[in-house]
Parts: C-alpha cells; sequence; structure tokens
C-alpha cells in the first residue's frame, strides 16, 4: 500500500488535471444531459406560452427542492464507495449503494404529499393564483418522477465512484433525447399525438425519469454482477443504513439548503409578476447550465478525493483539490464572458420571436445574467469545496456553513435589496450573490483549514 500511495503522491499538477479530465468530462457530459431535461421544459413552453413558462419555472422550483433535499442519500453513496473501492472492500460497496437505495425509496413515499397537494403551499407563498395552479397540475403527474429519479441518482453514483463515467454520460444523453422527442410531441401535438401543453412537459418528465432508471439499474447488474445489488434486497442492514443516513441527511439538507436560495428569489420573482418569473427562469437556466460543469469538476474531486482517503494519502489530495480549483475558476471565467459578452442572443434561445413580450422579458433577462456573471466564480469555489469535503466524508460542519449563508445571508439580502431598497428583480439575484460568496469563502476554508488532515485516517 505504502508503494500505491507514494506513487499517486508524486503525480504532476499535469497528470492531475488529466485524470480529473477523464473522470470529470464524461460527468459534466452526463450532467448537461440531465439538466437539458428541464431546459428542454422551459425552452419548449417558452415557445408554447408566457404563463406556461412561468408555472414550469415555479413547479420545477418546487419538484427540485423537494428532490435535492432526498438526493444526500445518494451523494453519501459516492464517496463511501469510493472510499471503500481505494481501500479494496467490496462488500462495503455493495452495502452502502443497497442502503442509498432504501433510503432514497423511503424519502420518496414521504415527499409525495407534499408533491400532489402543491397548490395551497404554493399560494401560501404568495404566487398568482392561475401560475400556483398551473404548477400545481404539472406536479401531480411529473411528481411521480421522484421515485424514479432519486434512484437513478443512487445508481449514477454508485457508477461513478468506480469510475464508470461513460456509462452515466450515454445514459443521460438518451435521457435527454427521450424527453426532447415526447415532449415535443405532448406538448405541442405533433405526430398524432394530443396537444397537453404544460401537462404534455410533466408526462415527459416522468416517462424519461423511468426509462432512464430502468436502463441504469439494468446495466449496473449486467456489467458488475459480483456486486449482487438486488440480492436479497428486501433484508436490512441497519448499520450501514443508518451509516448512510448520517452522511446523507447532512448532504442533502446542504445542497437543500442551496436550492432552497435559489427556489426563494423563484418565489420572490413571481411576487413581481409573471414576465419577471418568466425572465428568471431563463436567466436561471444558463446559469445553471454552467454549473453543471462545476458539479462534474465537483464529482470527480469526490471520488479522486474518496479514493485517496481510503488510501490515507493526504499529498495526492491536496495537489489534486489545487488543480481541481484552478480548472474551476477558469470555466467561471468563461461563464462570465458570456453573459456579459451575448445576454440578448443567449435569452432569446428561450423565446418565440413574435411573442409580444419578447423585449421586456430580453430586458430583465439581461440584467439577471449581469449578477449570474457575478456569482459565477464563488458558486463554482462552493461546488468544489463542498465535493472536497464530502470525498473526506465530513458533512456536519458544511451544511452549519451552507445553511448560514444561504437562509441567513442569501435569502434576507435578496428580499432587502429586491424589496426594501426595491431594486426588483436586480436586487433578488444580488442576493445570490451574498449567499454563495460566503458560502465558497467559508466551505474553502473549512476543507484547506481543518478537513484536509482528516486524511490518513480510516473512513468512518
Amino acid at each position: 500500500m505504502s508503494t500505491l500511495t507514494n506513487r499517486h503522491s508524486e503525480m504532476s499538477p499535469g497528470g492531475h488535471a488529466r485524470a480529473i479530465a477523464v473522470l470529470g468530462l464524461p460527468l459534466i457530459g452526463g450532467h448537461v444531459a440531465q439538466f437539458a431535461i428541464g431546459l428542454t421544459d422551459t425552452v419548449m413552453l417558452g415557445w408554447y406560452g408566457v404563463e406556461e413558462l412561468a408555472a414550469v419555472t415555479l413547479g420545477s422550483t418546487y419538484f427540485f427542492s423537494i428532490f435535492l433535499l432526498g438526493s444526500g442519500f445518494a451523494f453519501a453513496v459516492m464517496p463511501m464507495v469510493a472510499a471503500a473501492a481505494g481501500a479494496g472492500e467490496e462488500r462495503q460497496i455493495r452495502r452502502s449503494t443497497r442502503m442509498g437505495l432504501w433510503l432514497s425509496l423511503a424519502y420518496g413515499a414521504l415527499a409525495m404529499p407534499l408533491l400532489w397537494w402543491s397548490e395551497p403551499i404554493l399560494l401560501l407563498l404568495g404566487q398568482e393564483p392561475q401560475v400556483a395552479h398551473a404548477a400545481a397540475e404539472y406536479l401531480r403527474i411529473a411528481g411521480w418522477a421522484v421515485f424514479p429519479a432519486l434512484l437513478y441518482m443512487v445508481a449514477k453514483s454508485y457508477l461513478a465512484a468506480l469510475e464508470r463515467t461513460q456509462i452515466v454520460l450515454w445514459l443521460s444523453v438518451i435521457g435527454a433525447v427521450l424527453n426532447a422527442l415526447v415532449n415535443y410531441a405532448l406538448i405541442f401535438g405533433n405526430w398524432g399525438a394530443p396537444e397537453l401543453g404544460i401537462t404534455g412537459a410533466a408526462i415527459a418528465s416522468l416517462v424519461t425519469n423511468g426509462v432512464s432508471f430502468a436502463l441504469v439499474l439494468a446495466y449496473a447488474l449486467k456489467a458488475l454482477p459480483e456486486h449482487e445489488l438486488l440480492k436479497n434486497f428486501q433484508r436490512p442492514d441497519w448499520e450501514m443504513l443508518a451509516r448512510v443516513f448520517r452522511m446523507g441527511a447532512p448532504i442533502g439538507l446542504t445542497t437543500l439548503s442551496e436550492s432552497s436560495l435559489f427556489a426563494a428569489s423563484a418565489m420572490m420573482m413571481g411576487w413581481l409578476g409573471t414576465v419577471p418569473l418568466a425572465a428568471h427562469g431563463i436567466a436561471i437556466s444558463l446559469a445553471g447550465l454552467t454549473f453543471m460543469v462545476h458539479l462534474g469538476l465537483s464529482n470527480a474531486a469526490t471520488i479522486r478525493a474518496g479514493n485517496a482517503f481510503g488510501r490515507g494519502d493526504r499529498a495526492h489530495m491536496a495537489r489534486g483539490g489545487k488543480v481541481v480549483t484552478v480548472m474551476s475558476l477558469g470555466v467561471s471565467v468563461v461563464g462570465i464572458t458570456l453573459f456579459l459578452a451575448i445576454p440578448g442572443p443567449l435569452m432569446s434561445l428561450f423565446l418565440d420571436p413574435a411573442d409580444p413580450q419578447k423585449d421586456q422579458i430580453l430586458l430583465i433577462g439581461g440584467g439577471l445574467l449581469a449578477a449570474a456573471a457575478l456569482f459565477q466564480m464563488m458558486d463554482g469555489m462552493q461546488a468544489i469545496a463542498l465535493g472536497l469535503l464530502r470525498g473526506v466524508q465530513d458533512t456536519g460542519v458544511p451544511m452549519v456553513i451552507a445553511v448560514l449563508s444561504y437562509w441567513a445571508v442569501g435569502i434576507p439580502a435578496s428580499y432587502v435589496m429586491g424589496f426594501v431598497l426595491g431594486w426588483g428583480g436586480a436586487g433578488v439575484w444580488m442576493g445570490l450573490v451574498a449567499g454563495l460568496t460566503a458560502a465558497g469563502l467559508f466551505l474553502m476554508k473549512r476543507f484547506w483549514g481543518q478537513s484536509i488532515k482528516r486524511v490518513g485516517a480510516k473512513p468512518a
């Protein structure tokens, strides 16, 4: 083990960059393809109508806030499997993955009532009645996708941690293409299908997630039969279930705290009206697309940090952590340049040229993309820091940092700047900048100041 550790520790920065790229590029592609499912909904419903675009923006934001809390168990599987693989503990790989599936199913059952009866909740949050009703109709169908979507996340984390990233990419691409085809048929009534509008988008999301999980499970069972993921699946493993829960619950709350910042911003934009909410939906989709690159690099950081943690190789982790941080900064520079240089053409991709409200949406959206350019760098930094922290299985304190950054800084700042100071949508988005900056700075400080010292200790 010492010879292997030394060989890893001596890897050059260029070697780290190549290894991160080989591992991370398929993950980035997979995230982009997965993100394209929601992006396709936004683009096609933007062509269909502004009110439908506002409703799907609201409904999908609500769905993903609930989904991301439950995805903590899938995110926990990734570093646990990576650490077990690094330490050569094959049995732990099977145990952690199975209990990740168990917890995801249980969470989905608890979440369904919130998705089914969403309309009164959205009205309580101050949304316009017609938009809240349309969003609730969308969620009554799309909400059932929480089950296959969460299970798919667990299976993807399992495969990615074992560096089976190419299949993760291709399955995500298949899902994105399938979603686009079903959307095109059911939203607009093409190819002899009924014209269902936003209901068609909901059906497409449910079908896509169900097929995606079926495909990824079939691959995992065929390609890695030695792990026997479904053999005696009904038998509980309480000790491992508790470990996955203890690690996954803080990850879920961390992810929820960030997503709730963006969900709160969507709610606040809804208070400003349908057109500002539609502009927000487009701008947040563009910002989210660039974030998928940071998220893929973050996943690669988790896997490589988890391997190093399993081997007890601190030097390897430190050098790799610096390299992935620099790579993320480079991505941020590209995003900033695009958002500031060509906001109009980017926003126009989502709109019908003949829409009478197009110019107003472009005017509002241009200001939002300028704010998005401001938070690009810090959004990347918090994502990379969280990836590294999860690799060393440090999730408790990062959860506290995230909650304080997003709930005590970001959301209040959005409200104050947007409504108290009267800056409108631009003020709401400046609150996002404040929250993400606080998270990026303190999470990076946590990893480099304290958490990296955990490397060398046996994984919990």
